[in-house]
């Protein structure tokens, strides 16, 4: 009667799999994501030529490279969103524990490429950054300590937690790279919230985040240099956030047409971190508020589901991830816009970049796999005394 009433899904026992993870993923998820990765597709072959032509390769190396990437990553997501939550996680430990390992040894054998900061190994063929594979990995191994210290004897999981968070911050305010650390750090302070945190401690960590940017802006050039161009009134034209606020302002509502675009011949990273300037100088107004919304509609979709699931773990790991997804996204458009100070970060399934893309498919599949509809029931049932 319950399921009847509240619309349970029954656990069709010997279901084949492919049926069943169909009728239980959330299809608007998954689509919001494939049509991003097109859309990637489409400012690729806007964006990218330019570079390709400056650095001796065919037109269109770079979106043959980003198809080929994308395809990899739609692969990991399908096939990790079939898995369940508990072969999610103990997959996910492993990987986290790989690249933490890998990041750890960054600066004997990684490489910054030229770009002052140590954040890739150099494989010949393409190259990898640690830190995009670590994020979906630490949220589910942190949301794991963190459930795990809500049950009875249960381990000091919020301690182990916040201190392998810790560490991880370390490591990459090192490299330097402050904008996947603010992320990281994000992610724990999202699950820490849900999972029941103290209100006086979040400010606290609150105001320890602004002693750590105040000492990090005293004792990194690096980090200085950024924060003062953000907060300069006046933008030099020949910067990159220069470029990008101008061909912001030139597309207008509609653009100025498909590949009559100006912005992509200046920006060197016309393809990855300022992909939006392209949109909204080529397309305009319009495509970027459909970028925004398909970015929404994941983020406001997941958590609408994990609020209905009774699992602490997937609640916390859910959430973690879909958050991050979102902020992460925000922070690339809001660095375009000078909103905020640059990053260094991609827009996810949109910018070009091997790592980010598979990485990105690895955690949105996490994030379908808990999020499935289950027959175990739903948390509104306990609240009902139902459970």
């Amino acid at each position: 009667m319950t399921e009847m009433v509240y619309g349970a899904v029954q656990d069709q026992r010997g279901e084949p799999i492919l049926p069943k993870w169909w009728r239980t993923i959330d299809r608007w998820t998954m689509s919001c994501v494939l049509i991003l990765f097109v859309i990637g597709l489409l400012l690729g072959l806007a964006s990218s030529p330019p570079l390709a032509g400056r650095n001796g390769f065919d037109p269109f190396h770079y979106v043959e490279r980003q198809a080929l990437f994308g395809g990899l990553a739609l692969i990991a997501m399908l096939l990790t969103s079939m898995m369940s939550p508990t072969l999610v996680r103990r997959l996910a430990v492993l990987g986290f524990l790989g690249a933490f390992v890998a990041l750890a040894f960054l600066p004997v054998f990684g490489t910054d490429f030229g770009k002052g900061a140590v954040r890739w190994y150099s494989l010949g063929f393409a190259s990898l950054q640690p830190s995009e594979f670590l994020k979906p990995g630490f949220i589910v191994v942190a949301a794991w300590l963190l459930a795990a210290s809500q049950e009875i004897n249960g381990p000091p999981g919020r301690l182990w937690s916040f201190a392998l968070c810790m560490a991880i911050v370390g490591m990459l305010v090192l490299q330097p790279d402050f904008g996947q650390a603010c992320l990281i750090l994000f992610g724990w302070g999202v699950m820490y919230f849900v999972a029941g945190a103290p209100m006086f401690l979040l400010v606290g960590m609150a105001g320890a985040v602004v002693l750590g940017g105040m000492f990090a802006y005293s004792n990194s050039e690096h980090f200085a240099r950024r924060i003062d161009g953000f907060l300069n009134q006046e933008v030099d034209p020949t910067t990159q956030l220069g470029y990008a606020t101008n061909a912001i302002r030139e597309g207008g509502l509609f653009g100025v047409g498909v590949g009559e675009g100006q912005v992509k011949w200046s920006l060197p990273d016309a393809h990855t971190d300022f992909i939006i300037a392209v949109a909204a100088e080529e397309y305009g107004l319009i495509l970027v508020l459909i970028i925004i919304a398909l970015y929404s509609l994941i983020v406001v979709r997941s958590l609408l589901r994990l609020m209905r699931e009774r699992d602490m773990f997937i609640r916390l790991a859910g959430t973690g991830l879909a958050c991050m997804f979102g902020v992460q996204a925000m922070i690339n458009m809001g660095v375009a816009v000078r909103l905020l100070p640059a990053k260094g970060m991609t827009l996810p399934f949109v910018s070009y970049g091997g790592s980010s893309l598979i990485a990105g498919g690895i955690a949105v599949g996490m994030l379908l796999a808990f999020t499935r509809t289950r027959p175990q029931g739903e948390l509104g049932d306990i609240l009902r005394g139902r459970g």
